[in-house]
């Protein structure tokens, strides 16, 4: 008889890592939301918990199905995504140089423009658009961190995650991925070449916009990896076991979502991408778009839910067909299964690079003739 193959990882997310629960049978995993945890008569833990602070059964499952689906050696739940990232470059060593793109997730650069002002830590911001401006960015024995987001928020600019890792490991510094619009469905960067990936996990991999939170997985269980479990023990940076249910609730539909909202985007795309009313349509998945060949290669099975679109005019335009929209809502975050619109520039305040006539759509699992629909009536405004 042959042995079954391995599970996919479709099955392995649906399955929350075929869970069966051993006392009772249960195919759902429970939520733990005990804080402290009992030691036997020798005053030996039962369990492997003894605090939640550090460990939790309920956020322990998460890591394990996440793990398995980035094809990494850990994976760590944090409260939020900016506590996740504030974990890693925690373990940046003081006078260090830090590379990272200069149109990404606006919180996430803000925290690094942070730490270059009140930590001895040097920041260079490169453009993602030019191929060589990574590598540029470098310094051999200095650089410590390369921070590729890919495809980027919101002009999902694409970074060849193997490019990059090469430059980095040169360098003597590591990668982190921010993969959260490509999520693993689309993109493994740790066998590209990433050291660790990181996750909004808000987003894609919740994906009901009820939850707040974000994840690391490693490549490797090395010393910087328990440098970040001690950084996140310490400064409790942790998700709430009811929150964590809830995101591993979510990640069982994952691939569905996932390849909806995708298949949804590259409609909408491609109806839009030369309508007289707009500048531009920005999506990997058009040929037209500069990192249509990158995100080919490094992506599988479609290129993400997200798309910008840039109106005729400036911001007062295009906030004018955000407020038409009737079945997109008006609102920040994304990757859930209803589709959003947002005015970026005003989102990201003063120091954003954004065009002001970029609108960021998050596409949702609706009928995308709806949505279609719902954005030519809009654009009729302007």
């Amino acid at each position: 008889m042959t042995d079954p193959r391995p599970p996919s990882l479709r099955t392995l997310a649906a399955q929350a890592g075929h869970y069966i629960d051993g006392a009772t049978g249960a195919v759902t995993p429970p939520i733990h939301p005990a804080t402290t945890y009992a030691r036997n008569e020798d005053y030996e833990l039962v369990g492997d918990a003894s605090y939640t602070r550090d460990k939790n059964p309920t956020y322990n499952q998460v890591e394990h199905v996440l793990a398995q689906l980035e094809d990494g050696a850990g994976a760590m739940l944090f409260a939020s995504g900016l506590a996740a990232m504030a974990a890693l470059f925690e373990t940046i060593p003081a006078g260090s140089h830090m590379v990272a793109p200069s149109i990404m997730y606006h919180g996430g650069q803000d925290w690094l423009r942070r730490l270059s002002e009140t930590r001895d830590l040097s920041l260079t911001l490169f453009d993602a658009t030019d191929p060589a401006a990574l590598a540029q960015a470098v310094r051999p024995n200095e650089t410590a961190i390369v921070w590729i987001e890919t495809p980027a928020n919101p002009t999902w600019d694409v970074t060849d995650i193997a490019a990059a890792a090469k430059s980095a490991h040169d360098a003597g510094a590591i990668l982190g991925v921010d993969s959260t619009v490509a999520t693993p469905v689309h993109t493994q960067a740790l066998a590209l070449g990433a050291d660790v990936v990181f996750h909004s996990a808000t987003k894609y991999l919740n994906g009901h916009s009820d939850v707040l939170g974000g994840a690391l997985v490693t490549r490797q269980d090395d010393a910087r990896w328990a440098e970040i479990k001690e950084v996140r023990k310490l400064t409790g940076g942790v998700a709430g076991p009811f929150e964590a249910w809830l995101l591993l609730r979510g990640m069982r539909t994952l691939f569905l979502r996932v390849e909806q909202t995708s298949a949804n985007a590259l409609k909408i795309a491609r109806h839009f991408e030369n309508h007289p009313k707009l500048d531009a349509v920005l999506y990997p998945g058009l040929e037209s778009h500069p990192g249509h060949a990158a995100a080919s290669r490094q992506m599988s099975g479609g290129f993400g839910g997200m798309l910008s679109i840039l109106t005729k005019g400036g911001a007062a335009e295009a906030k004018q067909v955000a407020a038409a929209a009737k079945v997109f809502i008006p609102a920040t975050s994304l990757g859930g299964v209803e589709s959003l619109i947002e005015h970026r520039a005003t989102v990201e305040g003063p120091l954003s690079l954004v065009p002001a006539n970029l609108l960021r759509l998050s596409i949702g699992i609706e009928d995308a003739g709806d949505l279609i629909g719902d954005l030519e009536q809009a654009l009729e405004n302007i």
